[in-house]
């Protein structure tokens, strides 16, 4: 399913029209990426957990020439599904 997709399953589900589905998940979309820019969690009940985790700095090989390169440290979203999730997929 791709973002139309599921533009077109929301506005069917809510009985909205596809624009205002649309604006509803772009809005949903920038708050959790603010949220987990800022560094917080975002916790649906039912559904998942987002929340960022800390990658260190490292060592890594260019595997074109095997050079060894330093790799920056960084944040990187995570998503933990929760247990309606899990259930409802097995």
């Amino acid at each position: 399913m791709n973002k139309g997709e599921l533009v077109d399953k929301i506005a069917e589900g809510a009985d909205i029209t596809k624009a205002s589905a649309g604006r509803s998940l772009d809005s949903l979309i920038s708050a959790l990426t603010e949220e987990l820019a800022d560094g917080g969690d975002v916790a649906l009940v039912g559904f998942g957990t987002f929340k960022t985790s800390a990658r260190s700095a490292r060592k890594g090989r260019n595997p074109q020439t095997g050079a060894e390169i330093q790799i920056a440290a960084s944040n990187a979203p995570g998503f933990k599904a929760g247990k309606a999730l899990k259930n409802a997929c097995n």
